[in-house]
């Protein structure tokens, strides 16, 4: 085998483990399955403001009645702030009268759930399934047709206007 064959060979296996790895990748997304990101703290701290660090990574909480994001009423998409995962289509959102952006439905397989003690009571708490990023809170005092309220902390969130 000489040079040229062997760049030939080595090149077309490259490019068939991208395709099936890209195959991989798009079965995922359609079987429900999200992509994990991971990234070390030191690399969240540079992407995101300090205030998004504190509540997405460090399960934080902003203050009430503090997010622009409580009162935007486009047609959109919000997106979670640190992977741009869509979470929430506008049409799930509503004034709950908490603070907080808050809505009666997620977007299937886009959060995760996890019990927290935080307060002595148990809580839901839910997180991006793409980065793990803390987003809020659910409570089953939210409208119909769930009659649940994901009580999310707006700078954990983007609004992406139009895109639905």
């Amino acid at each position: 085998m000489n040079r040229r064959s062997f760049i030939k060979l080595a090149a077309g296996g490259v490019g068939v483990w991208s395709l099936l790895k890209l195959t991989e990748s798009e079965q995922a997304m359609a079987a429900g399955r999200i992509e994990k990101i991971g990234r070390t703290d030191a690399e969240w701290k540079k992407l995101l403001t300090a205030e998004q660090y504190h509540v997405l990574r460090e399960e934080g909480t902003e203050p009430s009645f503090s997010s622009p994001l409580e009162h935007e009423a486009r047609s959109g998409v919000f997106v979670c702030a640190a992977c741009d995962l869509a979470l929430f289509p506008s049409r799930f959102k509503y004034d709950s009268g908490t603070g907080w952006p808050s809505f009666y439905d997620v977007l299937p397989g886009q959060v995760e759930t996890k019990t927290d003690f935080k307060l002595v009571l148990p809580r839901t708490e839910y997180h991006c399934a793409r980065c793990g990023g803390h987003q809020g809170h659910v409570f089953k005092d939210g409208p119909a047709p769930t009659g649940l309220r994901y009580c999310n902390n707006g700078v954990a969130l983007k609004f992406v206007p139009g895109k639905v």
